[in-house]
């Protein structure tokens, strides 16, 4: 694959990439660079994680990129997930390579790596010591926001760890790029500025987009001085948040409830959560997406693409109802080989039902 086609391919990947002449350096100068994204291991999967976050994997992987999953189970700890049990933490974090392999990422191509193993090595915390003595404690309350807690919280003094550890996780892993939702994205600014401070290696960081809850477009909630980033991270699909999530296991049933309650105002795109489901998994997962109606209200139409569903929404051709149907038979589509894993391989659905009993805390 070329340099551009490569380019093109983690482009898409983000929505924002800090900075892209850094990016083009590195794909010319490196022929396989690595990346890592992280994940706190609390609750169960939903579509952000589920089915979102594999498609931009397979698109990392397809531009040539290596990459590294970490499991970020101490963070999860000191973040007070699963009721701060870090057993509990760590069983999820079992589940959630098994979500992985059953959302077809190729397990091969990856490198599996916890928090807590990272955590038994002297160098490890010598790294989040230099961090932290190249930091303020104005900065790590700021960034806090990457933990998912807002400036008007009350926050532990163990939480003021979670941004310097994540900024040394950067180093520890030795990556080239910072594969993180545009809400991680004060802790890898941070981790550039840094690198520069001590002479380490700093890393490009390439910032996916936050897929909105079921309810559309919050007003923000005190997570960042930017009013724009402060409503994406307020207004993102939630596991702690269940009433605004889709879910892997979700029934066919269940799924359309959930989408026929969705925010889905006529011709309206912005805040529009099936709208934004369309363009950022429908689309990247399925050809078309075909909506089936009666004669009467158009008969059965198949869009190829979300700039011609967008355009046919806005000029009032497609019904909210209609958009609805469509994307809740497409959601169920794609979801179901992942929920059937869990009901047909018991390993799996030992996870599954472990996960599920637990009580899910913010």
């Amino acid at each position: 694959m070329d340099l551009e086609a490569k380019l093109r391919l983690l482009k898409g990947v983000g929505e924002e990439i800090i900075t892209e002449k850094e990016l083009r350096t590195l794909l010319e100068t490196k022929e396989h660079p690595t990346a890592y994204d992280g994940f706190e291991p609390s609750g169960l999967a939903h579509l952000p994680f589920g089915v979102l976050r594999p498609i931009l994997v397979e698109d990392m992987l397809k531009a040539g990129v290596r990459m590294k999953l970490w499991i970020a189970d101490w963070f999860a700890w000191v973040n007070n997930k699963m009721g701060g049990d870090l057993e509990k933490i760590q069983e999820v974090g079992r589940y959630f390579v098994e979500v992985w392999k059953a959302a077809g990422v190729d397990m091969s191509k990856v490198e599996i790596l916890w928090t807590s193993d990272a955590a038994r090595n002297e160098e490890y915390w010598k790294k989040v010591i230099t961090v932290a003595q190249n930091s303020t404690l104005a900065r790590a309350q700021r960034a806090l926001t990457i933990a998912g807690r807002s400036t008007k919280e009350a926050i532990q003094a163990a939480q003021l760890f979670y941004p310097m550890m994540q900024v040394a996780d950067i180093f520890w892993l030795d990556v080239d790029i910072c594969q993180l939702g545009v809400d991680q994205r004060r802790a890898n600014i941070l981790a550039r500025e840094i690198a520069e401070k001590v002479k380490w290696k700093k890393p490009v960081a390439v910032h996916h987009h936050m897929l909105i809850g079921l309810q559309g477009r919050k007003e923000p909630e005190g997570f960042d001085e930017d009013g724009a980033l402060d409503s994406e991270i307020t207004s993102k699909m939630s596991k702690s948040r269940p009433e605004t999530s889709i879910f892997i296991h979700d029934s066919p049933g269940v799924i359309m409830k959930k989408i026929n309650s969705a925010y889905c105002p006529p011709k309206v795109l912005g805040g529009n959560a099936l709208i934004e489901y369309s363009r950022y998994i429908i689309f990247r997962k399925m050809k078309s997406l075909k909506i089936e109606r009666p004669e009467k209200y158009g008969g059965t139409v198949e869009y190829t693409s979300h700039p011609e569903l967008e355009k046919a929404y806005v000029a009032g051709e497609l019904h909210p109802a209609d958009l609805k149907k469509g994307v809740g038979v497409a959601l169920d589509e794609i979801i179901s080989p992942i929920r059937e894993h869990f009901e047909r391989d018991p390993a799996a659905n030992r996870l599954y039902e472990a996960v599920k009993a637990t009580e899910i805390t913010r």
